[in-house]
């Protein structure tokens, strides 16, 4: 039976092994090969005022990346220009097309992005323009040819073990930019963003991820920016919550790099008052309406050809968006606890773009890597990847990439999320939610507290929603009575029934009143 000293004790074992608990113990940026090197190169470029061109990415992480470069480069009144490619004009990363835009440039910085830039990088070279590349994706076999590279993924980089995000890896470069060039710059004031793109980018959350996390979420609820501020009273919101990051925030900021042009969202962040932070937020919610709708009606396209007895789903439309197929993947992978890819057929290119998501500790990347004989190219994490394949593939690519899943280690894709225990019900307080806060956020390498609950009875039922598929129910055993929350029900026991469960724990605030109330996830 897991009661409030049980938990305590299950959920501090998770973090046991971690080095980095405070931020006075993370890594530095020496850690990080070539940090100083890159830092004393662009230190020249300011001094000689030559032209540096920072080149983002279209999601969370690289769009964070690059506002945090303009915070630190504004305030060094370096000469630069920012770029975030537009996912549908100019694809992803620094590329050969994206350089003839690029006049008069000396210096080129890519966050989040180039570590496969090879035919990009060899221009470069030739033109004689200095690249230095931050990003954190796995490298290739022959690296790029550029002046430095900033990657905790390279074989002679002494980074510890710990999955960062790209803008990380550009918040280290500023470390050690701000020591060579001796200027009085307080690196915790961009937390704020910084944390955003951790939960955004799915890092671990253990170790100097976890640190940074504790210490950042009030860093955004005191954060002076005007795009926090616009956040904070749109969505009527007194203090953020880590969820108000995965389910608020994040989306918002991702939703134009989908569906539109990500420059939106750089703006939105880089706000200087809260008319110009109001008027980016009006054209961003906008925008995300309509990734939900995109997002609904693909989901369930993508449900026409998925074959459930598969270990890896895969399916795959003509003209389906690619900016929300990664979201309609993560989607199938949570409604099918098994890794899915999701493809968008280009008749007129003659290709097919596909985005992966993975489950539990079931390594995706690798085992699209063993197909890449059908492949025209690949890339990205563990848990999530994406791919390009010839559309006249796709059938063998599904069958040869489930038979190959077991073939080779992979890693376990059983669903990740344990099973903590019996709740003892009777103990599910307030007291009970303050454990649970004080080791969030939840996510990988620490997943949301589930728990079973067994032969318990329905006291009362009341369906709620405007599409009436919620439900609230009073549940009693061992005399205690406490609510649970069943979200998109297909089945309910019915009053006075006897039921198991499996639930995690909620906060539910009515009129000011904090309470716990059970999520239902799954009626046993």
């Amino acid at each position: 039976m897991v009661g409030k000293k049980e938990l305590k004790e299950i959920l501090s074992a998770r973090f046991k092994n971690d080095k980095h608990t405070k931020i006075s113990q993370i890594p530095l940026p020496s850690d990080l090969k070539d940090t100083y090197k890159a830092a004393n190169r662009i230190k020249e470029a300011i001094n000689n005022n030559e032209k540096i061109a920072i080149i983002g990415d279209y999601d969370v992480d690289g769009v964070v990346s690059s506002v945090i470069m303009n915070d630190f480069l504004s305030e060094l009144g370096a000469n630069f220009i920012v770029k975030i490619p537009n996912r549908f004009t100019d694809g992803y990363g620094l590329n050969p097309q994206m350089l003839n835009e690029l006049d008069g440039i000396n210096l080129i910085i890519t966050v989040d992005n180039g570590i496969s830039a090879n035919d990009a990088a060899e221009i470069c070279y030739k033109k004689r323009i200095d690249l230095i590349i931050t990003d954190h994706h796995m490298p290739p076999p022959t690296l790029p040819k550029a002046y430095a590279i900033i990657n905790p993924k390279q074989n002679d980089c002494t980074f510890p073990n710990v999955e960062i995000c790209g803008a990380q890896v550009a918040w280290y470069l500023i470390g050690a930019l701000k020591e060579i060039c001796n200027v009085n710059y307080d690196m915790s004031e961009l937390l704020d963003l910084l944390i955003i793109a951790i939960i955004a980018d799915m890092m671990e959350l253990r170790d100097l991820n976890r640190a940074l996390l504790k210490f950042g979420i009030k860093k955004l609820n005191n954060s002076k920016r005007a795009c926090f501020k616009a956040i904070r009273e749109h969505y009527f919101k007194k203090k953020f919550e880590f969820d108000d990051i995965s389910y608020t925030i994040a989306p918002l900021i991702n939703s134009t790099g989908r569906m539109d042009d990500a420059s939106l969202s750089y703006k939105f962040l880089c706000s200087k008052n809260i008319k110009e932070a109001n008027y980016y937020l009006d054209q961003i919610t906008k925008i995300n309406r309509s990734r939900k709708e995109e997002e609904h009606i693909l989901y369930k396209q993508s449900l026409q050809n998925v074959d459930e007895n598969d270990h890896i789903l895969v399916t795959w439309g003509e003209n389906w968006h690619e900016g929300v197929i990664g979201i309609v993947a993560s989607r199938l992978t949570k409604n099918y606890k098994k890794p899915a890819i999701v493809f968008s057929i280009d008749k007129d290119a003659n290709r097919a773009k596909g985005s992966a998501r993975s489950i539990g500790k079931f390594d995706i990347l690798e085992l699209i890597a063993s197909q890449k004989e059908l492949l025209e190219g690949f890339g990205g994490h563990k848990g999530a990847a994406g791919l390009v394949i010839n559309p006249q593939n796709l059938s063998e690519f599904k069958r040869k990439i489930n038979n190959a899943c077991f073939n080779v280690n992979h890693g376990n894709f059983t669903f990740s999320d344990e099973i903590l225990g019996e709740l003892n019900l009777s103990e599910l307080d307030n007291e009970m939610l303050k454990i649970l806060e004080f080791y969030e956020p939840y996510g990988q390498k620490n997943p949301r507290p589930l728990f079973k609950l067994e032969n318990a009875i329905v006291k009362n039922i009341k369906i709620i929603g405007k599409e009436k598929n919620h439900a609230k129910i009073a549940i009693e055993k061992n005399n205690a009575i406490r609510e649970g929350l069943f979200f998109n029900f297909n089945f309910l026991p019915q009053v006075g029934d006897s039921f198991s469960f499996i639930a995690s724990i909620g906060k539910n605030s009515f009129r000011g009143e904090i309470s716990p109330e059970l999520i239902i996830k799954e009626i046993l």
